[in-house]
């Protein structure tokens, strides 16, 4: 994997600029996009890579072929420095990440109290149960976070209204 390299002042637009070049040089279709979080941004990949994006990224991960069958909503997060998501969880799916590129912590409880903050280890992959709390939290320098989710009822798959918010920094509900 080609290593892409950010520094703490990096522009967001060049940052996603580098993602999104790279996705494409790995042969990955980006059906969405959205830059204007504030804490950086997201990139969808076209479920029909799942596979692919599994074996790229994921492969220390065993998959079914009915979990395959499933929508499994493949992204790149892009999280900015000494930026955060809120702390958050899902009643829909669980989440399967990997930090990909440059720095990340993430903090996660079982209940409403906020945990530690934990360094993320590049390459390592961190499974999130349905309604577990987290937050994904930018470091020193941009981090760029592989995430697949697992939907926990596929007739009603999660989407990005799935999201109860306990605590944001941008005021969001």
């Amino acid at each position: 994997m080609n290593e892409l390299l950010f520094s703490p002042t990096s522009p967001k637009d060049q940052v996603f600029q580098q993602v999104l070049e790279y996705l494409e040089s790995e042969g990955f279709s980006i059906v969405s996009q959205d830059r204007d979080r504030p804490w950086g941004g997201f990139f969808v990949i076209d479920e029909q890579q799942i596979k692919k994006f599994h074996d790229v990224f994921f492969p220390d991960v065993p998959f079914t072929e009915e979990q395959y069958a499933q929508k499994l909503s493949p992204k790149f997060l892009l999280v900015a420095p000494d930026a955060r998501l809120s702390w958050q969880y899902h009643f829909r799916r669980a989440e399967i990440w990997k930090l990909l590129f440059g720095e990340a912590g993430i903090v996660r409880s079982m209940t409403d109290e906020i945990g530690e903050e934990r360094s993320m280890a590049k390459g390592k992959t961190v499974k999130l149960s349905q309604g577990e709390r987290h937050r994904l939290v930018g470091k020193n320098n941009w981090g760029v976070v592989a995430e697949i989710w697992m939907h926990t009822d596929p007739l009603n798959p999660s989407d990005e209204s799935d999201i109860v918010r306990l605590q944001d920094d941008y005021s969001r509900k």
